[in-house]
């Protein structure tokens, strides 16, 4: 792959809708809109699940439990998307998605909501690893932006209309009913997808592959897995069994993601190990601020909630909008310097977080450093996957798709832990701006480390 596209041709192949690449669209396009509609609606769900199992203590495990597991699935679906084609872990995580919300659904203690948000995140990862990988296998790379660029947008709806309609179901009815409602709304469409993909798949096995990778480590996967949420609840407080999970945890990650990762990750190499790296440093940068930045607005500023929502709302329309404009208008663009625009522009949405808690600025100035970030965000992230993807050799694209997706939540897991542990020791804790100002100023550095090495990510 160039790093610059082709300039499209005027034919009738020409655009990711048209009949040689519209079926596959439409499925990937219903896929990601049920991923997101099932995973942005749980979300406002969980805390009120955690008190009606009489497990707020483990809550931490809980939320933590689906992007641990992202971690497995993403190993397991790009190496069976390597070897069998994008279309059966892509169908099988489809399937999954709809049995995890019945055992959330039906969960009679706080461990059995813990085991369903695992598998979702088993799922959710299979998912996201299959799609990128079949969008490598079956679109040229003159489509490749914009196909990514439609995933992106496929999560607006779902972003509009899932928490506020989770929260209502929450509030009115029971958090079980959101569970159950996600369940049945996705089944029929699930099914059909299954049903598409399989003819895909069979069309797929007449080629077999030249450069089939070796099946991953599964006890590598599980114990990186196990490692994330031990981390993400040794975090959650500074009580011996919290240090000792963080310890373990930590210990387990430095021991065996690097056997997950390509070799040099650490070092930055050139090609696609700089691009793991890139790609862990600006998520956990953007999901740490997403994080802390509702924090901050509900209990140094009292900000509405619903001003909050409005926020995340304006973030995801803006992800989706300079997702768009990465793949339609600036698609001649080389990758990497889009990788540069976009740190740029997270680290300055930093900068407007940390500002954000001075007494003299008003309330929204943090607010409004969401929506900045998602701007870069929807620069960034394609950028690194098509990167990744030009890397990658023939037959390996799902190799490449999940050591993105492993590097990602470990950046995610990694900054938040530094984030939260300089929150937590300046002893601030809620009552004052300067936990937040640190932990604001702290995800510079992965922000501005990004811009700094895109360089090395460059394509051929």
């Amino acid at each position: 792959m160039t790093e610059r596209t082709v300039a499209p041709s005027k034919t009738a192949e020409e655009g990711i809708f048209s009949r040689k690449y519209a079926a596959a669209t439409a499925t990937f396009a219903a896929v990601m809109f049920l991923t997101g509609f099932a995973a942005l609606a749980v979300v406002p769900t969980l805390p009120a699940a955690a008190q009606g199992l009489d497990g707020v203590s483990l809550y931490p495990l809980v939320a933590g439990s689906f992007v641990a597991a992202s971690l497995l699935g993403g190993v397991l679906g790009g190496s069976w998307a390597d070897r069998a084609g994008a279309s059966r872990p892509l169908a099988a995580g489809v399937a999954l998605s709809v049995a995890t919300l019945l055992i959330s659904a039906t969960s009679t203690t706080i461990w059995q909501l813990a085991a369903g948000r695992f598998l979702d995140g088993v799922s959710a990862g299979m998912v996201a690893v299959a799609i990128n990988t079949a969008i490598a296998h079956d679109y040229p790379d003159r489509l490749r932006p914009r196909a990514l660029s439609l995933m992106s947008t496929c999560w607006i709806i779902p972003s509009l209309a899932g928490p506020p309609l989770a929260g209502l179901v929450s509030a009115w009815w029971s958090w079980r009913a959101v569970f159950f409602g996600l369940a049945a709304l996705t089944l029929l469409p699930a099914l059909a997808v299954v049903v598409v993909l399989r003819g895909r798949t069979r069309q797929a096995r007449a080629v077999p592959s030249q450069d089939k990778p070796p099946r991953p480590a599964l006890m590598v996967a599980l114990a990186v897995s196990l490692g994330a949420a031990l981390a993400q609840y040794g975090v959650s407080g500074w009580g011996a069994r919290q240090l000792l999970c963080a310890a373990g945890g930590f210990a387990l990650l430095v021991a065996f993601a690097p056997r997950l990762l390509p070799s040099g990750t650490w070092s930055a190499a050139r090609g696609l190990p700089a691009t793991v790296l890139l790609r862990g440093l600006s998520s956990g940068a953007f999901f740490t601020l997403e994080a802390f930045v509702p924090l901050f607005l509900s209990t140094v500023r009292h900000v509405p909630a619903a001003v909050t929502g409005l926020a995340f709302t304006g973030a995801a329309v803006a992800w989706a909008a300079s997702s768009w404009v990465q793949g339609h208008l600036l698609d001649h663009w080389p990758r990497h310097r889009l990788v540069v625009v976009g740190s740029v522009i997270l680290a300055a949405a930093v900068a407007i977080a940390a500002a954000g808690t001075l007494p003299t600025m008003p309330a929204l100035t943090a607010a409004s450093a969401l929506v900045v970030a998602a701007v870069g965000m929807g620069l960034v992230a394609p950028a690194l996957t098509l990167l990744s993807l030009s890397h990658s050799r023939p037959g390996l694209q799902g190799q490449a798709s999940s050591a993105m997706q492993t590097n990602q939540n470990l950046g995610q897991i990694t900054i938040m832990a530094l984030s939260s542990a300089l929150f937590a020791g300046l002893g601030t804790g809620s009552s004052g701006p300067a936990g937040y100002a640190a932990a604001f100023g702290l995800l510079l550095v992965p922000s501005v480390l990004a811009a700094l090495l895109a360089v090395r990510a460059r394509g051929s």
